[in-house]
């Protein structure tokens, strides 16, 4: 493909790498009907009334979780193909700032057929992480390889 060639873009996505005053991910344990558990992080698509990339991330946050964040950092872009082009997933690391279950909304929390969306704290420092399916996987060999950078990037500087 030539520089000068259009990429059709099927769907654009904002997740999180989100950190707790802990050093701990804030991560969402999917449970499914007939499947096995697996991890993601918070976030999902972006839409025509997101006015960026990363206020898409910061409604999610508050939609998912009831949670803000700070120091939002773009540190990691994700794509596959699909029937309409290619999807694309830009994850940012940030601070979680606050919390609060009970303001969590959105069409995923009104549908019990799409299955449980638990919240789940993982450490990045003592093998939890390697032990769990977080997908996508390639998410998960970024925070693997980049756990310090990851801490330092959400304020954890020693």
């Amino acid at each position: 493909m030539s520089v000068a060639q259009a990429v059709a873009v099927g769907r654009r996505g904002a997740r999180g790498i989100v950190v707790d005053d802990k050093g701990r991910l804030v991560l969402i344990k999917r449970t499914k009907p007939g499947q096995a558990p697996y991890w993601t992080s918070p976030g999902g698509g972006v839409e025509d009334t997101d006015a960026s990339v990363e206020d898409a991330l910061r409604r999610e946050l508050a939609e998912e979780l009831g949670a803000t964040a700070d120091g939002y950092q773009q540190v990691f872009l994700s794509s596959d193909p699909t029937d309409a082009g290619v999807a694309i997933q830009h994850f940012f690391v940030a601070r979680l700032t606050s919390l609060n279950l009970a303001e969590r909304h959105g069409s995923e929390l009104s549908k019990p057929e799409r299955g449980g969306y638990d919240l789940d704290y993982i450490p990045l420092d003592d093998g939890t992480l390697e032990a769990i399916d977080l997908k996508p996987v390639a998410l998960k060999e970024f925070v693997l390889a980049n756990r310090d950078a990851l801490l330092a990037e959400a304020g954890f500087v020693a």
